[in-house]
């Protein structure tokens, strides 16, 4: 067999595998930093510190039945909760951990993210139309439009990236900011002193709207357990469930990663100093930590404000910051 073919292969096994303990990882995570938010314990009682709990919950889940509700569209139904995970799984295969730690280095990596992350909200809509649930319905159509909305203003931030640094290949990307934070482009001091005030601004936006794209809270108006139950996936139970639980965490840790690599050096030390993934992990995981932070913090939008957010603010924000980009690197 060719070696290429293998290493792939045994590529996407460690990205499922690592998807599956990321999830159970950031779970708990999740429920510990809710926790001291709200000033009690959180998980502690299944294994050390409560480390267990999520393997316990993901065991509970693969033990219960995947119910069909009565009119429901059974293909599209089975069908939805997998293409939440593909495209995760495809999106992992391009992300470079390290200088040698990525499955495939593609030219154009980051437009290769940006092409299969947004069958994500078909499989939303699959789910939320395939379920005959008025409640999904609404759901599905919800996030239908918030996707829609921000993937724009993320897009415009992205592009001006690629203007900065030239290139859609992560690894180069990641590469033109070693030698320390100065040279970030979050940050970049050391590369143009014009784009010093335009790319946090960018990082920003992007940031914003990777937590919206994934439908984190205060952005989860899709999942709105006060008025939609719990959305597109109401009707789903045992994996069906756990695969659209499973998909909204990978895709949580791509949008981080993606926000690592363009502006916070990827892999790379904030002192010029041993690169490795061990910086691209703890960048990630601190900026996961930020979305779970804000999760449990902020109030949740009405959805009319966050429709507004997008098309009265950040598009117009993050087109105005394009055209200066354009501008300052055409000066400097």
């Amino acid at each position: 067999m060719n070696p290429e073919i293998v290493r792939v292969l045994g590529y996407i096994v460690a990205i499922i595998a690592f998807v599956a303990l990321n999830a159970a990882m950031l779970v708990w995570m999740e429920r510990k930093v809710a926790g001291h938010i709200q000033r009690r314990i959180g998980p502690k009682e299944v294994g050390p510190f409560g480390l267990l709990q999520s393997f316990a919950d993901g065991i509970k889940l693969m033990t219960k039945q995947l119910i069909v509700p009565e009119g429901a569209d059974v293909p599209l139904f089975k069908v939805a909760p997998m293409l939440v995970m593909i495209p995760a799984v495809m999106c992992f295969v391009t992300i470079p951990f390290s200088e040698q730690l990525a499955a495939r280095n593609i030219n154009v990596g980051l437009l290769l993210i940006f092409a299969i992350a947004s069958i994500n909200v078909f499989a939303l809509l699959l789910g939320g139309w395939a379920s005959h649930n008025k409640y999904a319905v609404i759901s599905a159509a919800r996030a239908v439009s918030q996707n829609v909305a921000y993937e724009i203003p993320m897009l415009i931030t992205a592009i001006t990236v690629v203007m900065f640094t030239g290139t859609m290949n992560l690894n180069e990307i990641v590469m033109g900011q070693a030698g320390g934070f100065w040279h970030w482009n979050i940050l970049p001091i050391a590369k143009n002193v014009g784009m010093v005030v335009l790319m946090p601004v960018s990082f920003l936006i992007f940031f914003i709207c990777s937590m919206a794209e994934t439908n984190r809270a205060p952005f989860d108006l899709g999942e709105a357990e006060s008025e939609l139950v719990a959305g597109f996936h109401t009707e789903y139970a045992g994996m069906g469930f756990g695969l659209f639980f499973l998909g909204e965490y990978a895709n949580v840790f791509i949008g981080c990663s993606l926000a690592v690599i363009l502006f916070l050096g990827g892999w790379q030390c904030p002192f010029g100093l041993f690169p490795g993934v061990h910086w691209f992990l703890l960048k990630v995981y601190f900026l996961i930590f930020v979305v779970m932070w804000a999760r449990w913090t902020f109030p949740r939008t009405t959805f009319y404000g966050l429709l507004n957010l997008s098309w009265k603010i950040l598009i117009p924000v993050s087109l105005f910051n394009l055209v200066l980009t354009g501008a300052f690197i055409k000066v400097f």
